[in-house]
């Protein structure tokens, strides 16, 4: 016996089952595909949060290296403090070059 692409004899009527399975894939995909879908970004959130984490993550990248060089060095207040105004003052750079970028690309030289 001869069989179409579906796997289904040609001679014999299409299958209510199949068609109704097929009606009901399609609706679930669709709502599937609603729920999963993705909102584009805000770039100005974007700016805000790379604002953030340079003002933040600068000045403690900076202390935590400062308190390594004292804990290395036994000087404990001296190249903390140094360090933690030296990556303030690069997460102000940063936040600088940041805010000269336009809004869709991304900070650093051009190519």
């Amino acid at each position: 016996m001869a069989t179409d692409e579906t796997g289904q004899d040609p001679k014999l009527p299409p299958d209510a089952r199949l068609e109704s399975l097929e009606q009901r894939l399609d609706q679930l995909q669709e709502a599937e595909a609603k729920r999963v879908h993705k909102a584009e970004p805000n770039p100005t959130n974007r700016i805000w949060q790379l604002m953030f984490s340079h003002l933040v993550g600068a000045p403690v990248g900076g202390g935590i290296i400062g308190w390594g060089l004292d804990t290395l060095f036994g000087t404990f207040p001296t190249f903390f403090l140094v360090m933690l105004f030296v990556g303030f003052g690069v997460g102000v750079v940063n936040v600088m070059r940041i805010s000269k970028t336009p809004s869709g690309g991304t900070p650093g030289p051009k190519s």
